[in-house]
């Protein structure tokens, strides 16, 4: 059985949206800069930031180093992708996202339905220009972008951890028995690449979800950081014949409110518009899913952590109103968009026929388009929430935009050939899925570390989401409740959680401003409360370590 790694974080965004108002008017328009009267705005806002304070504390003090000290890494008040803290009230409003955003200002946003910032979404109904809603406090300005690429320097001012101190503090915390049997771990020196510790770092375990950095790194090297998927409607010559075209794209949304994703809505209104100008009032109405092959069900059969995957599906198939997490989900997604696109044409005045599948014909002509967000944000989404449907989508794109058949298998090889041509240590690696549901997939903590520092090589810039995405440890995502009492805002990692299976890969920033990646994989734990725990406190000691 597949234990639900997914947690919904919704009922922390009250206490987040708290925070950020307490501080919002008083915080910087640009990551590091600090106004006058921020400490008196730390104290009032003191109450509801308490605990995340306190959990940054050991890091504060080193994350606000002269930037001399640090010349290669992320500028600007984030030591790189750990997204380190620059002083308390910063904190308390949460970290910085790939543009310069505070993330607490967009789940405020969230929080409260409301619309404007650089992440807030576009101005919509109700709301004036900006995006904000009439009569409600306009968002914070959005700070300019504090991931810049590696780069500058070609030697940092701080030397790399030493091997034989790393294992000293690391050694103890993997003996640990709720680690299970012989984990294996890996951290590496991002700026130049090498090992600095390594346990078993060659031998391949089951990755569970943390196979999600492999899918990302294989999908941006494959496509590209500014791909878009395409959802389309044809219709055939001299017919009424109406055919909606799947273009794998697994954010698709029937949804009112799209949120800066493809909306079916928009779609259906554009068709039905394009087929009035034809005088068609009346469609034969079909949907093709032949983009992808194979079977649509991942090895594990039906569960709620997935839905089918197919080229054509709405709101990941959910039936419960959910964005993230496990949830219940329709049998057949792409008759179920289908359906519905059928009654919003039907709203826009153009009745059809109950859809069926079929497939476009080459002479088919274009009617209306809808495209995802860039593959980058796709790529983050994946991450942050560890979402196992845009994961397998992602990797049946990689097989299509490689030439391989698109199905389970495909999609492995297409991944393997990815990080191949990358040339990242393969040895051991197996690709059964892309979302790392499958048992049957091994990485090795070598592999894991290598794909963390490949996305943050300069000469890879495409790649970089792969470390923005990853979620913030005590701040975002599968990390939200992680490191209450550890590196909150330092870690950044990606989670792995299925029966008997740990793991944990991401990247810290240590004592000395230096970035490491590292990998934690576990087999034959029992507990996995108590191992996640042991996970974090060695991500923490990582990031508290000078170990010179």
């Amino acid at each position: 059985m597949v234990v639900p790694e997914l947690r919904p974080w919704r009922a922390a965004r009250p206490h987040v949206a708290r925070a950020a108002d307490a501080v919002r008017p008083h915080l910087a328009r640009a990551a590091g800069i600090v106004r006058p009267r921020l400490a008196r705005v730390a104290a009032a806002a003191k109450p509801q930031v308490a605990r995340l304070t306190q959990a940054a504390k050991p890091q504060l003090a080193r994350i606000t180093r002269p930037k001399a000290d640090r010349t290669w890494q992320y500028t600007a008040g984030a030591a790189t992708a750990g997204l380190a803290l620059a002083v308390g009230v910063v904190t308390a409003a949460g970290p910085w996202d790939s543009t310069g955003q505070r993330t607490a200002e967009r789940d405020r946003a969230a929080a409260l339905e409301r619309t404007g910032g650089t992440d807030h979404g576009r101005p919509g109904e109700g709301s004036d220009t900006s995006g904000t809603v009439a009569g409600a406090p306009r968002p914070a300005p959005s700070a300019a972008s504090v991931l810049t690429g590696l780069g500058g320097a070609t030697t940092p001012v701080k030397s790399a951890p030493g091997s034989a101190a790393l294992a000293r503090v690391l050694n103890p915390l993997l003996a640990v028995p709720a680690l299970g049997t012989s984990p294996r771990a890996a951290v590496v020196d991002v700026a130049t690449g090498k090992r600095l510790y390594g346990a078993g770092a060659d031998q391949a375990l089951t990755p569970a979800s943390t196979t999600k950095i492999a899918t990302a790194v294989a999908a941006l090297s494959a496509m590209g950081a500014d791909h878009r998927l395409t959802t389309r409607v044809a219709l055939e010559p001299g017919t009424t014949k109406v055919v909606l075209v799947g273009g794998g794209d697994p954010t698709l949304t029937a949804r009112e409110k799209t949120e800066g994703f493809a909306g079916l809505r928009p779609l259906a209104a554009s068709t039905a518009a394009a087929l009035k100008q034809r005088g068609i009032t009346q469609a034969t109405l079909s949907y093709d899913t032949t983009l992808y092959a194979g079977s649509e069900v991942h090895p594990i059969g039906v569960n709620p952590n997935l839905a089918r995957v197919t080229a054509l599906t709405a709101d990941e198939g959910r039936t419960d109103g959910s964005t993230s997490g496990p949830a219940p989900r329709v049998a057949d997604p792409a008759a179920d968009a289908a359906g519905k696109f059928a009654d919003f044409l039907r709203a826009q005045g153009v009745k059809t026929t109950p859809p069926g599948p079929s497939k476009a014909t080459p002479r088919a002509v274009t009617l209306a388009t809808v495209s995802s967000p860039p593959i980058a944000t796709l790529v983050e989404r994946m991450l942050t929430n560890s979402d196992n449907d845009i994961a397998e989508a992602l990797a049946r794109q990689t097989a299509v935009a490689t030439g391989v058949r698109a199905d389970f298998a495909g999609a492995g090889r297409a991944i393997h050939d990815q990080l191949r041509k990358l040339g990242l240590p393969l040895s051991g690696a197996r690709f059964k899925d892309g979302s790392g549901l499958d048992r049957q997939d091994r990485l090795t903590a070598n592999l894991l570390t290598a794909l963390l520092a490949k996305a943050g090589d300069p000469a890879h810039p495409d790649l970089r989401p792969t470390l923005t995405g990853l979620p913030v440890a005590g701040f975002t995502g599968t990390l939200t409740t992680r490191y209450t009492k550890g590196a909150a805002g330092i870690v950044r990692a990606k989670t792995g959680t299925l029966t008997g299976v740990n793991t944990l890969a991401g990247t810290v920033v240590d004592r000395t401003g230096r970035l490491l990646a590292f990998a934690l994989l576990t087999s034959n734990t029992t507990d996995p409360t108590a191992a996640q725990s042991a996970l974090d406190r060695t991500a923490t000691a990582l990031a508290e370590c000078g170990c010179r």
